[in-house]
């Protein structure tokens, strides 16, 4: 397969997928979905990966779904984003479809036999935040910044991953809110599992991933699987599924069309600007509550 979005590579037992939409924060728009998916899958299927690394290209690890173009890659799911010609029952099929549905396609990284260990730089944001967080071993710099601004206007938790990561009590806080945090308050909050200086990401990660691959694959396996089922049983599937079509209907509401008239007269960044000025973060937020390379 010839992947548009992301990037495949073998080093030794690892295998190594990229989001590569960089000039776009890695963004998610089709067919990364599927790319992913097919990667995940592919890494699975070769006996000599152990462990597979999931990160971003550039400055980012991911800003969440694209809606810039006049929100025209939905189209490619079936999903209309005029109101005049949105079909609810083409949205809620399309979101259940494990085949077509985005989020079902990223629970590949969830439902992935072989551990996968997550990079995070940069913004870490939305449908991205949530990405990242399916994977087992999440490492970001203190700075990166993961949230989901989506909780104000146009949007809700797709897999509901944040729910089950943090517990109640924070849980509803940035459920509430959408307000960010870093990834030092993150691996404080028990969202991550550590965060280290921008300049030592990369040999931290590497330095993780190197020990894990020195344990035979199917121990690894088993104690991935012996985890997550105790979270599935938890309602985690479930929540992945009823989440997309939840957030169908939070992207009709008029609030949530008001969101998307405004990105497509005055552009994305205007749009973005009205639903966080409020709160004085992401986009609107002063230089200490950005990622440093911002």
């Amino acid at each position: 397969m010839i992947y548009e979005t992301i990037l495949y590579e073998k080093k030794g037992r690892v295998a190594v997928i990229t989001l590569n939409r960089p000039e776009k924060y890695n963004t998610i728009r089709p067919p990364m979905p599927d790319e992913v998916n097919h990667a995940i899958g592919r890494a699975n299927g070769d006996r000599e990966i152990r462990v597979i690394l999931l990160q971003g290209a550039g400055k980012s690890f991911c800003g969440g779904f694209d809606f810039s173009d006049g929100l025209q890659q939905f189209e490619e799911y079936g999903i209309s984003s005029d109101p005049a010609k949105y079909d609810p029952g083409l949205d809620m099929m399309t979101s259940l479809n494990p085949n077509a549905g985005p989020t079902q396609r990223f629970m590949s990284i969830w439902r992935s036999p072989k551990p996968v260990v997550v990079k995070v730089q940069g913004w870490c944001v939305g449908g991205g935040s949530e990405y990242a967080l399916l994977g087992d071993i999440v490492i970001a710099s203190d700075d990166a910044r993961f949230g989901t601004p989506y909780s104000r206007v146009w949007g809700c938790h797709l897999t509901g991953i944040w729910i089950y990561r943090l517990g109640l009590t924070r849980a509803k806080h940035f459920a509430l809110t959408g307000q960010s945090i870093s990834g030092k308050e993150a691996v404080e909050a028990g969202l991550i599992n550590f965060s280290y200086p921008l300049e030592q990401l990369d040999s931290q990660v590497w330095n993780y991933v190197d020990k894990l691959v020195q344990i035979p694959v199917t121990q690894l396996a088993a104690m991935k699987f012996i985890t997550n089922q105790a979270y599935e049983r938890m309602g985690l599937e479930h929540t992945a599924s009823i989440g997309p079509i939840i957030d169908g209907i939070m992207r009709n509401t008029p609030e949530g069309r008001e969101f998307v008239s405004t990105a497509k007269e005055q552009g994305v960044g205007a749009a973005i600007a009205k639903r966080d000025r409020p709160f004085s973060d992401y986009s609107q937020a002063e230089a200490a509550q950005k990622p440093k390379i911002y």
